[in-house]
């Protein structure tokens, strides 16, 4: 029988562990990550094994580079039923959600594709060069915003402000977003890393169940907000893409 405990290979995650901490590095190759479908799928299958596992204590998400995601290929998306995509964005974003320990946001670089992942960890830190956006949608492909980063970035910003973000395509920088109040820490892009690992140690001596009931408690509202919304908003994202004919297959670069 597989041990559960130990992770899968995934495409576009590479996993490092030390203890009970995990570290998630996307990537594509040997590069930064290029969202696709695999990079979703893997996306989803990650958040809930990691959210299963029996004695995991802290989860780094992270990049691979100079930045954590600004590269977007829709072919492999055009080829999938929306049914499909529902079933399994669902299950992303909530996946996410729904891991019971602390999860640290290590934004290695600019984030302009699903920046939404990164920052939905409880502490975030973030390299002085980066830049957060949401261009995987509406202001760059005509998409929308409905498969959980709408509601994520109106817990973060404020709903006027999250209007104009996703609506607008702003690009906001680290020093910014320090400043709102969705990234703790910014630093030198060299010490990212570093950083989050010191934190995670730190947190790691606590409890396993401390840990859990910690974040829980702070989690509730968040958690609930997707559970009501995430089904809504995939489907009028669905009949948006219907709307101008489905998903265009191509590749956008947002750099």
């Amino acid at each position: 029988m597989a041990d559960s405990t130990l992770p899968p290979k995934w495409e576009t995650i590479a996993v490092t562990s030390e203890g009970d901490i995990f570290e998630f590095r996307f990537h594509s190759g040997a590069g930064p990550l290029v969202w696709s479908a695999v990079a979703h799928n893997d996306a989803y299958q990650a958040f809930r094994w990691i959210g299963a596992h029996p004695t995991a204590k802290v989860l780094i998400i992270t990049g691979t580079g100079d930045r954590f995601c600004t590269e977007l290929d829709t072919t492999s998306f055009s080829q999938m039923a929306w049914h499909e995509l529902w079933w399994e964005g669902r299950r992303m974003t909530a996946g996410l959600s729904e891991i019971d320990i602390p999860v640290i946001g290590a934004v290695n670089g600019s984030a302009t594709i699903h920046a939404e992942i990164p920052v939905m960890g409880d502490i975030v830190l973030a390299a002085d060069n980066a830049e957060f956006g949401d261009h995987a949608h509406f202001a760059v492909r005509d998409n929308v915003a409905g498969d959980g980063s709408n509601i994520v970035w109106c817990e973060l910003l404020g709903r006027t402000r999250a209007m104009y973000f996703l609506l607008t395509g702003e690009l906001i920088p680290a020093s910014e977003g320090k400043r709102i109040g969705f990234v703790n820490e910014v630093l030198p892009a060299d010490q990212v890393a570093a950083r989050a690992w010191e934190i995670a140690r730190d947190l790691a001596r606590r409890e396993l169940a401390v840990l859990r009931y910690a974040k829980d408690a702070i989690a509730i509202g968040t958690r609930r907000d997707l559970r009501a919304n995430l089904s809504h908003g995939l489907g009028v994202q669905g009949s948006g893409y219907s709307a101008i004919g489905g998903i265009k297959a191509g590749r956008f670069s947002t750099e």
